[in-house]
């Protein structure tokens, strides 16, 4: 079984024992978060929420806060002697789903 969940803006396939990176979540390593759930497919059938499924949900277990990849932000003007370099990285949380309801 697997669903179609909301998380920040994106949405992300996943199953029961995926682990995915989501925007950051201000919460404690171990604790339980829970997902909108947009779609829930498997076994022959599928349902579609408008915009959520009612009755689904969608459990995690999160497992700590990561960063990404480092972005290298560079400015530049010509004739103007000015160049400024700077580099981002994303905040991350990373999740373990532990259970998928329908």
């Amino acid at each position: 079984m697997y669903a179609i969940i909301a998380a920040g803006g994106r949405q992300y396939r996943v199953s029961q024992g995926d682990v995915i990176y989501v925007d950051k979540i201000s919460q404690d390593d171990g604790s339980v978060v829970s997902f909108e759930v947009l779609m829930v497919g498997g076994d022959g059938e599928t349902k579609v929420g408008t915009p959520v499924v009612d009755g689904a949900c969608v459990e995690g277990k999160i497992l700590g806060q990561v960063k990404g990849e480092k972005i290298i932000v560079g400015k530049y003007k010509s004739k103007k002697n000015y160049e400024r370099k700077t580099g981002h990285r994303q905040p991350y949380t990373k999740v373990e789903i532990t259970s998928v309801k329908a």
